[in-house]
């Protein structure tokens, strides 16, 4: 049998369970992969605690994992067993020491990026390339606000963007994640928490000395839609790509031309790595800046994949920086 976490309701971490499930077997176009580690992500919280609905319950959470290809189904070629692999888009099923996907959605490793960075970095990593490589390409001499700078996206924005010449604000909720930020790329940084609320729009102003900022990218949902907006120049785009404090509640499209003619996305992984060839081409980009060094991965929490549920509170008490990996 293979071991799993599996919900049955939505809820608090407590409803995820350490389980038997059957011994996954490939069906065609498919693979099995055994896991060497799984990665931990925002999203995986939102479909426990039904923000994001799950096909079906009981349910295996976890959309990113990395490991070796153990068996494949009728019509696979690009796959073959013993392939070291990663994926990081759905469906749900990473949480689990085996599991079957869909060979298409598998990407082979470089001998250059182990089974657990790849686990860190995957969903991440790919969600950093798509934001600001094709949402709003970043060019040298952008100055760019990024929210939640000391987190698993925010670390490898911050790395990336200063790569490709832009100036990064970063957003952290205190002054050791903002230590963090600075270590990694960001040019300034705003100290903001729920208990201490900063003026991050004042702050940008400052640092800009009244530009303000082209796009800014804002995982953190309701709390932050209003300020990031008005962190905006005209004709930015803001890019609204994560729920950390909720979903963003229903505005007015006036307020974005009262606030100079704004624009407003709201991008998805999925969207993005459909194609297989966009999903191959926007992999080579991550493996190209993490092996050559301009991208570190800091995978700063490893939880046995039996305790997910401790990794979960932790990442929703803001107890962690970087990237948490699950190992089986």
């Amino acid at each position: 049998m293979t071991k799993a976490i599996r919900m049955h309701a939505h809820g608090g971490p407590d409803v995820l369970s350490w389980e038997d499930v059957p011994t996954p077997v490939p069906g065609p176009g498919e693979a099995v992969i055994r896991h060497a580690a799984v990665g931990l992500n925002f999203i995986d919280i939102y479909f426990r605690s039904g923000l994001y609905k799950a096909p079906s319950l009981p349910t295996v959470l976890g959309m990113e994992g990395a490991g070796t290809v153990i068996e494949i189904g009728a019509g696979v070629t690009d796959i073959q067993v013993g392939d070291r692999v990663a994926y990081a888009t759905g469906p749900l099923g990473a949480y689990a020491t085996e599991r079957t996907i869909a060979a298409d959605r598998l990407v082979k490793l470089p001998d250059s990026i182990s089974c657990q960075t790849a686990a860190a970095m995957m969903l991440q990593g790919l969600t950093a390339q798509y934001l600001l490589r094709r949402t709003y390409p970043v060019k040298r001499g952008d100055t760019i606000l990024v929210y939640a700078a000391a987190g698993g996206v925010g670390l490898i924005l911050c790395q990336w963007a200063a790569y490709l010449g832009a100036s990064v604000i970063g957003v952290v909720s205190t002054e050791e994640k903002a230590a963090l930020a600075r270590a990694h790329g960001a040019s300034h940084v705003i100290v903001s928490s729920n208990d201490h609320p900063a003026d991050i729009a004042g702050e940008v102003r400052r640092i800009t000395q009244g530009a303000m900022v082209p796009v800014v990218y804002d995982s953190v949902g309701k709390d932050t839609f209003d300020a990031s907006l008005d962190c905006l120049a005209p004709l930015g785009l803001m890019v609204s790509y994560g729920n950390a404090s909720g979903p963003v509640p229903p505005f007015s499209l006036t307020t974005l031309s009262a606030k100079g003619s704004l624009f407003v996305t709201r991008p998805s992984l999925a969207t993005y790595t459909a194609k297989r060839a966009d999903l191959l081409a926007m992999a080579q980009d991550l493996f190209d800046v993490v092996s050559t060094g301009h991208v570190h991965i800091e995978i700063n929490q490893t939880y046995p994949l039996q305790q997910a549920a401790e990794a979960q509170r932790a990442l929703e008490e803001r107890r962690t920086t970087g990237s948490t990996i699950l190992i089986p």
